[in-house]
């Protein structure tokens, strides 16, 4: 009988407790990447402030007249960039406003750039912030509802 005991092969406790402590950790690490990919990354602008509150900041002046789009920012935030939404009918789509500066539009400036917007029944001009993130600059794109000023054409 004391044989039969000692030919059997087992894992022994240490091991077993190692093997079962590493699984845990390996399934942390898994569950903690996957939460993480549904926390986006917080986009900042002055002093740590999220660029989604400096949207409400942001005010500017826009008109379309004899196919030119003007726009003055008279906020004292800079708009990096500016989408326009294009409706005609229920239809829409956005494309970026043409010959837009390449370093934004400061406070107190202005652009202008000829656009033929005329085939559409209203446009709605929505900026575009930079900030910072953990992997650099990065391009907010505003709600409308925050910050989109429509234009009847």
């Amino acid at each position: 009988m004391k044989n039969k005991m000692k030919n059997k092969k087992g894992v022994s406790p240490v091991v077993a407790t190692v093997l079962l402590i590493s699984m845990v950790v390996i399934l942390a690490m898994i569950v903690i990447l996957w939460f993480t990919s549904f926390i986006g990354e917080a986009i900042t602008k002055f002093d740590g402030q999220n660029v989604e509150i400096i949207c409400k900041d942001i005010t500017f002046d826009a008109s379309y007249l004899g196919n030119i789009l003007s726009v003055v920012n008279t906020g004292s935030v800079p708009i990096y960039g500016m989408k326009v939404k294009q409706t005609k009918g229920g239809e829409h789509s956005s494309v970026d406003a043409p010959s837009w500066p390449s370093k934004g539009l400061n406070p107190g400036k202005s652009y202008a750039s000829s656009a033929s917007y005329s085939s559409y029944d209203k446009i709605t001009l929505i900026p575009v912030l930079v900030g910072e993130s953990e992997s650099g600059l990065k391009t907010f794109v505003c709600e409308e509802k925050q910050a989109g000023k429509e234009i009847i054409i």
